[in-house]
Order: structure tokens, then C-alpha cells, then sequence
């Protein structure tokens, strides 16, 4: 079976994979790009699955001011390399952690960062539990999965915290 380029290239828009994987799985699903975007996305979260506990010691600090600035945030967002964090993937996603934690003001970062025992909303207090304000259909952990899948890298949000005059 012959997949034309501009099926894999459409592919390639939509996740991020490589060029070569996309020929592949194209040729795997028999040139559905639906099933085989899905496909790829399964792949990527197992491969952040298994990069979960590498070091992550470089990285970005984004700033975010919403418009009429009496609102802000700002956010340190690590991953492995200094290449990466240069990335048009990794600044956009620290851009959009810092948007989310500016409109949303989570409280903690994940669940694990709430005591024992607490009957908290999970959802609302937990930036990675919370739905992604760009796309509610996914949440924050679900952004930085996707992002880990693309850039090949172990990503962890490090610490943010958000500002508001009079606040």
C-alpha cells in the first residue's frame, strides 16, 4: 500500500511524530489517519510513562500578564536538556501553564502535593488535574504528556505561583 505524503505530512501536524513513524503507522492502520493518530498517542503516553523518572534539571521560567495586568503568573517548567527547553513545543507549553495557573489558580500541583484525609475537589485545587482551559476536552497532565511524547523528554512542572493586585 502506497500512502501519499500528504496523509503523512497531516499526521505529522497532528502529533508531532516523526516522519518515518508516521509512514509506518499509516501503513500499520492501513491509511486511517484517525486510528492511527490514536495509536500514536497511546505510544507517546507509554514512552512518557517510562521517562517519568528521569532527572529534570533544565528548563524554562514563563511569565504570564493577563490583559489590564492585575493579574499574573509565573512558572518554572523543567525538562532534561537545554535543547528541548529552547523548543517551539516546550516555550509553548510553559506559556500555557502560566495562562492556566494565572485563570485558574490551582493550589497545588498535583494530588500527591495535598495532605492525607483531605476532602479538597481535586480538580479545582491541582493544576495537573484541572481541564485545560484551551481545550477543556483535555486536562494539564494530559497537555504534558502529549508535549513529553513530542519532544522526546521527561517534563515536570517545578513551581508556579499567581499574582493579583489587591489580592
Amino acid at each position: 500500500m502506497r500512502i501519499p505524503t500528504t496523509t503523512i505530512k497531516e499526521l505529522r501536524e497532528m502529533t508531532g511524530a516523526g516522519i518515518l513513524e508516521c509512514k509506518n503507522i499509516l501503513l500499520e492502520m492501513g491509511g486511517d489517519v484517525g486510528k492511527a493518530a490514536d495509536m500514536l498517542k497511546q505510544r507517546g503516553l507509554a514512552v512518557a510513562e517510562k521517562k517519568a523518572q528521569r532527572v529534570t534539571a533544565q528548563g524554562i521560567v514563563e511569565a504570564y500578564i493577563h490583559t489590564g495586568g492585575r493579574i499574573g503568573a509565573m512558572v518554572e517548567i523543567n525538562c532534561e536538556t537545554d535543547f528541548v527547553a529552547r523548543t517551539e513545543d516546550f516555550q509553548q507549553l510553559a506559556h500555557d501553564l502560566a495562562m492556566q495557573v494565572a485563570a485558574m489558580f490551582p493550589q497545588f500541583s498535583s494530588k500527591e502535593d495535598v495532605s492525607e484525609g483531605s476532602d479538597l475537589d481535586f480538580k479545582a485545587v491541582c493544576l495537573l488535574e484541572q481541564a485545560f482551559i484551551k481545550d477543556p476536552t483535555r486536562t494539564v497532565k494530559d497537555l504534558i504528556l502529549e508535549t513529553i511524547a513530542k519532544v522526546g523528554e521527561n517534563i515536570r512542572v517545578a513551581r508556579f505561583a499567581r499574582f493579583e493586585v489587591g489580592g
